[in-house]
């Protein structure tokens, strides 16, 4: 999705590919351990009741490399062997496009079968999704402004800057939705907050696609439409 966000807001398809590269090699390494400590460590420090909640790093570790290793491993090696044997026209112009759908077919199809199991409990339960939902707001919103404002301090551009906000506004909500799933079951309260996260998602980076490309007029006096937003400046334009 972080992909998606970029090219609406005329980032850097360069910088979002090494990103989303890097941040999946992260996951897969320190996605266990967070889950852990989120799970286990940080409840017993704030007082929390964690009686009945029994998950190991084991169990995330294999969910996660289950469902992110193996696409990432697979996905490697089709360029590889694509590039090898057909050239890397004929993989990226009549490969790609073909199988590339497919993966938002599946999270769809996901999605809804969550949403048929899960309706029940978002309609009877809306202070529970409300509880779930305030918290991500926040977090898409301020993760989304530091990014934006930590490019710009940086000197980075606007479209680098941009690629920044994105990748830090994403949580990449296809891997918490499937390690939900494979740790809690489908029906769990883990799998519901898993669900209300790109309810929450999608609207509210919809939005802040169209606060980014007012930013890159506002804030870096830049056409984001622009070849090189990089080092277009709206103020050298007579």
């Amino acid at each position: 999705m972080v992909v998606i966000w970029n090219d609406l807001a005329c980032g850097e398809r360069e910088a979002t590919a090494v990103l989303v590269a890097i941040n999946s090699i992260f996951q897969v390494v320190a996605f266990s351990l967070l889950g852990w400590f989120y799970l286990t460590v940080l409840p017993g420090w704030l007082g929390l009741d964690t009686q009945g909640l029994e998950v190991s790093v084991g169990q995330i570790a294999l969910n996660v490399l289950v469902f992110l290793g193996v696409p990432l491993i697979a996905g490697f090696a089709s360029r590889w062997i694509g590039e090898k044997r057909r050239g890397r026209d004929w993989y990226e112009n009549r490969f790609l496009p073909r199988v590339g759908p497919w993966a938002l077919y599946g999270l769809l199809f996901t999605i809804v079968l969550l949403f048929a199991l899960q309706g029940e409990a978002i309609t009877s339960s809306p202070f529970d999704v409300a509880r779930i939902a305030l918290p991500l707001l926040v977090y898409f919103a301020l993760m989304w402004f530091v990014g934006l404002l930590l490019g710009k301090g940086l000197g980075l551009g606007y479209a680098r800057s941009t690629t920044l906000a994105f990748t830090a506004a994403g949580n990449n909500f296809e891997l918490a939705i499937a390690v939900a799933i494979g740790t809690f079951g489908a029906a769990s309260g883990q799998a519901l907050a898993g669900v209300v996260g790109p309810l929450i998602e999608v609207p509210v980076l919809v939005g802040l696609v169209y606060v980014s490309l007012w930013a890159a007029r506002a804030w870096f006096h830049t056409d984001p439409y622009a070849p090189d937003t990089a080092t277009t400046d709206l103020r050298r334009t007579p």
